[in-house]
């Protein structure tokens, strides 16, 4: 499996090259900007090298694979950043031109960060972030050719802790919502953490989303740790769990950015097999490969 090593606007070209679609689509998760927060839409962002800042109107940005390869499956993103930037290139764009390469449609998302300074945000917008859009990719899982009952959850550093703020709650949505996205289910149908970041969940029930987890057992900020304990709670939970501890490579390795240890530069290659293992990439109709 060959991982692309592009740039941002090379991410653009590669879409247009795979006939999916002419260069990734972006869509706000609100029309009229996040709720309570309406005035701050149209404030700028900041993006430099590898980071993104400032994200006062979240978003998705879309990346569909090839319709010869699609699988209808599909994972939103989320990358990692301490709360305070978010490592959109190397830990969204590269994961959406991996995820393209086996048929799966990949939603990067731009969440709020209650990390930066004076920042208005808390983690409840976070969580409110990752469900709604959970909610707006079910919502128009038809024109994406995407089954809603296949949608996952990824999550790099910070992005972890975020994908923990729904995968282990009902995600129910409101039956009475005036905006129908609203009334559609969050809850991601499995999660794939990626050095997960605190804090983590106190409890995780039987009812978990199965479950990706890697990390690097010299991963410098604890994560080892924390995917430890998650790892522990779901095997206790009886919830169907991979993990992954790397004899090493530190924090940050990403999809593949470790080229002298192989064990890095294959590991999503794992993360392919299992989610063929699990069904995940078995197309709506055919037969499952269990």
């Amino acid at each position: 499996m060959k991982i692309l090593l592009a740039t941002t606007m090379a991410a653009v070209a590669f879409g247009s090259a795979a006939g999916a679609q002419t260069g990734p689509q972006v869509i706000p998760l609100w029309n009229q900007g996040a709720p309570g927060f309406e005035s701050r839409r149209d404030l700028p962002e900041e993006a430099r090298d590898y980071w993104v800042r400032r994200i006062n109107n979240p978003t998705i940005t879309v990346f569909l694979p090839p319709r010869d390869k699609a699988t209808g499956a599909a994972v939103v993103v989320a990358p990692g950043g301490g709360f305070h930037e978010l490592v959109y290139v190397n830990e969204g764009v590269r994961a959406a031109e991996f995820f393209s390469s086996i048929g799966v449609a990949t939603f990067v998302l731009k969440y709020r960060l209650p990390g930066e300074e004076n920042s208005p945000y808390t983690m409840d917008n976070v969580r409110q972030d990752a469900y709604r859009a959970m909610r707006l990719v079910r919502s128009r899982a038809a024109e994406w050719q995407i089954d809603p009952h296949r949608v996952g959850m990824m999550g790099f550093s910070a992005g972890g802790a975020l994908v923990s703020l729904v995968a282990y709650a009902p995600g129910n949505g409101d039956p009475a919502a005036p905006d129908p996205i609203d009334r559609l289910n969050g809850k991601p149908d499995f999660q794939i953490l990626v050095f997960p970041g605190g804090p983590e969940p106190q409890t995780i029930a039987a009812d978990a989303p199965p479950s990706f987890l890697i990390v690097a057992n010299d991963d410098e900020y604890g994560c080892d740790k924390v995917t430890l304990n998650i790892f522990e709670k779901l095997r206790a939970a009886g919830v169907r769990t991979e993990a992954v501890f790397l004899a090493q490579g530190k924090h940050a390795f990403n999809m593949n950015e470790r080229p002298n240890l192989l064990t890095v530069m294959h590991w999503p290659q794992q993360l392919a097999d299992w989610m063929h293992d699990s069904g995940l990439l078995t197309p709506a109709g055919a037969a499952a490969g269990k």
